[in-house]
């Protein structure tokens, strides 16, 4: 990145933010600790055990109590089994589970509708009646204003992130939800993936509202720019997060005593080799992938490599707005999906680069990694099998079924992956990381952006053939609860 991360402001913290997919790679003791090593207690106090989930992916209600369309909403088609998010897991009635499995906090985000006009007040009283819910149970209410749910009516009348006019549409949603909530909720987190929104939505067109252009989106786009979108729509994205952070600092965070960040999507980057090649290629990914959004926050502008690299493409940062972006998170919040091998793509660039062909990087899973280096080995070695479960569980524990991939409620494997982030996240503590947080995706099974219902993530299943939508705890549920609690025996709820 621009400079050392060990330049943080003192009053930035980190919240992790995990999808358990693998738990961090390759772990040896010294750097994990094993389940039996630690407890709740070992954690400092403030520390804070949590799920999330987010509006459009839980709350369905679509067409209810006056909530606008979202970009998702209308025609957005990228979604592996083709479904929607209309009803969903039908969080928007039923939000009284937490306590069951002893949370300490809850982060969800809330739906930006309408856009701007009359403020939806039936809408004021569902996200009231949740955070007031939460803090009878003594669940601390983590607040994310936008998690890829654009309202509509913005993306008809300036195409959305693309245009800076969201930078004031922005303000005046988040002054509502700061004034209407700000008394009982002492974190906020602007944007979601700040990162991926601009690469998802404008890059390979993945996201709603799926613009890219040929021969660089994953689908068949009918419009946009794959070459500079995503550094249009990201430069707006952090001037409208700066501008989010300045208004609470200036007229809120005083008597509200809450903090402010965002939130970035990250692998763990890894080179492939030790040459200086492929150790430039890693630098480069992660000024690519976490500087991008990062250093003009923490240091004011963009990562050198990047304006090396992308040019006239990224928009410049003028003074005023360096001003207003430097220093202005009290927390970052990381969600961590998996890990990659990188190496660097020494194939020459001709002609106009995406975003990934801008990082000119290469990047391996570790399944491929292990293939390459050792050949596939025998089935019989346990060590292997484990490698692989961790990586790709979600796939390979279960064969597909018509509700999807892992539906049993037995999850053991994912047990594992959580006692390995938690035993990693206490040996970075004890190193001196200041990590404040860690949030489980999801706290239960909800429609997922990309794969829709064939991928399920939750802490609780959710029949979605059944029209109550009936929750039953997974495994990993009553393990995270009983961590929680502070006992040892896998009670049923």
């Amino acid at each position: 990145m621009g400079g050392s991360l060990a330049g943080l402001p003192a009053p930035v913290v980190v919240v992790v933010v995990v999808l358990l997919l693998l738990p961090p790679p390759l772990c040896s003791s010294s750097q994990s600790l094993s389940a039996s090593e630690f407890s709740r207690a070992d954690f400092p106090p403030d520390f804070v055990f949590g799920a999330g989930t987010s509006a459009y992916q839980v709350e369905g209600a679509v067409n209810e109590d006056g909530k606008g369309p979202s970009i998702w909403t209308p025609s957005h088609t990228q979604v592996l089994d083709g479904s929607t998010a209309d009803v969903t897991a039908d969080g928007y009635h039923h939000y009284k589970l937490m306590s069951e499995i002893g949370l300490e906090g809850y982060r969800f985000s809330i739906s930006w509708s309408s856009g701007r006009g009359v403020v939806n007040t039936k809408g004021v009283e569902y996200y009231n009646n949740l955070i007031n819910e939460l803090v009878n149970h003594g669940i601390q209410p983590h607040v994310t204003l936008y998690h890829l749910d654009l309202p509509q009516a913005l993306e008809d009348e300036y195409q959305g992130w693309l245009s800076p006019k969201i930078v004031d549409d922005f303000v005046a949603y988040a002054d509502l939800c700061f004034r209407e909530f700000g008394d009982r909720v002492s974190y906020w987190t602007t944007i979601n993936e700040a990162n991926i929104l601009a690469i998802g939505a404008y890059d390979n067109g993945v996201f709603a509202p799926g613009r890219c252009s040929y021969p660089f989106g994953i689908f068949n786009c009918t419009a946009g720019n794959s070459t500079v979108e995503p550094y249009i729509a990201e430069h707006n994205v952090l001037l409208a997060h700066a501008a989010a952070a300045e208004l609470y600092r200036t007229k809120y965070q005083a008597i509200q005593k809450g903090s402010i960040g965002i939130n970035v999507y990250t692998f763990g980057f890894y080179s492939r080799t030790n040459t200086t090649a492929d150790l430039e290629a890693t630098r480069r990914a992660i000024d690519f992938w976490v500087g991008w959004v990062l250093d003009p926050l923490v240091f004011g502008d963009y990562p050198k490599s990047m304006k090396k690299i992308v040019g006239s493409k990224i928009p410049s940062i003028t003074d005023s707005q360096s001003k207003q972006l430097k220093g202005s998170i009290d927390f970052i919040a990381i969600n961590y999906y998996s890990s990659l091998y990188v190496s660097n793509d020494p194939t020459p660039k001709r002609g106009l680069q995406d975003f990934n062909g801008d990082t000119s990087a290469l990047f391996q899973s570790y399944l491929l990694y292990l293939k390459d280096t050792y050949g596939n080995l025998p089935s019989t070695s346990m060590k292997m099998v484990r490698l692989i479960f961790y990586e790709f569980y979600f796939y390979l524990q279960l064969k597909s079924t018509p509700t999807g991939y892992n539906v049993t409620l037995d999850d053991t494997v994912r047990i594992n992956a959580i006692k390995s982030y938690i035993g990693g996240i206490l040996s970075a503590i004890r190193r001196g990381a200041n990590t404040r947080g860690y949030f489980i995706w999801s706290f239960l099974d909800v429609f997922e952006l990309l794969t829709g219902y064939r991928m399920r993530f939750g802490l609780y299943f959710v029949d979605f053939e059944d029209k109550n939508r009936t929750r039953k705890p997974k495994l990993s549920a009553l393990w995270y609860r009983d961590f929680l609690m502070k006992t040892n025996e896998l009670k049923a709820i």
